[in-house]
């Protein structure tokens, strides 16, 4: 199926890993143009070399998206190099799991109000779209009570809450939708450190999955690419779980 994203402009944060990475790729591949970010410089060039090797029109930025500044900026400056803004995709989080007021203020800074700049900047391009979408990646703490309990999930949540209101207020003009993954595991993330660093959190976690396994980047991206996409143009106000059954709650 033609997920009609040939020629838009796509902007994602944390593109340089994991969930965030994927994203790129898949909306490369089905014919975006990418701009990127993340906060470290070598991630970003080694990232773009390899996604433009691959025959991808990508632009990467060395960004921390705590900086207000900084990220409008980006903002404007990536729909000026593209001519204009079609999908934006907020993905970075601070990973602040705990309780400490630094924990609540990075979380809120970053995880949070990252996402409301990125938008509150792009939302003119995106209404010239005719098709902008905006899709927040929230996290399953953000849906239950778990170990990330605290200024982690209480933010996640926030997303989802965020993103319903923004697809109520842009009804007609823009979409809004949230993506919440379960455990992720790719080389180099967290479930990767954990399971070197603390092996019985790990087996913990894995073994609450009813898959028997966590997830991949590339299958969270599925459900952040096709939501993005103008296929899903009656899609707005969504909340889609993608955790292989993790969670037990039932949506209504």
């Amino acid at each position: 199926m033609d997920l009609q994203l040939a020629g838009r402009t796509a902007l994602v944060t944390g593109g340089t890993k994991g969930i965030g990475r994927a994203v790129v790729e898949g909306l490369a591949a089905e014919g975006a143009k990418v701009a990127f970010c993340a906060r470290t410089d070598t991630d970003v060039r080694k990232a773009e070399d390899e996604l433009r090797a691959a025959g991808h029109d990508v632009t990467g930025t060395a960004v921390d998206v705590a900086d207000a500044d900084a990220l409008t900026g980006w903002v404007a400056a990536s729909a000026e190099h593209y001519g204009g803004i079609d999908v934006v995709v907020a993905n970075v989080s601070a990973l602040a799991i705990g309780t400490d007021p630094d924990h609540w203020r990075n979380s809120f800074e970053v995880d949070l109000m990252h996402t409301v700049r990125m938008v509150d900047a792009a939302l003119p391009h995106l209404v010239a779209s005719g098709v902008g979408s905006v899709v927040a990646v929230s996290s399953v703490s953000g849906r239950e009570v778990d170990f990330a309990a605290g200024a982690y999930g209480v933010m996640k949540a926030a997303l989802v809450h965020y993103t319903s209101g923004l697809a109520y207020q842009q009804a007609g003009k823009v979409r809004a939708n949230a993506v919440s993954p379960g455990n992720t595991y790719f080389e180099g993330g967290v479930w990767h450190g954990i399971e070197e660093g603390n092996p019985d959190l790990y087996a913990t976690a894995l073994g609450l999955n009813p898959t028997g396994r966590m997830g991949r980047p590339e299958e969270i991206a599925y459900g952040v690419i096709m939501l993005a996409s103008p296929r899903a143009s009656f899609i707005t106000g969504t909340h889609l779980v993608v955790d292989g059954a993790l969670t037990r709650g039932v949506q209504l």
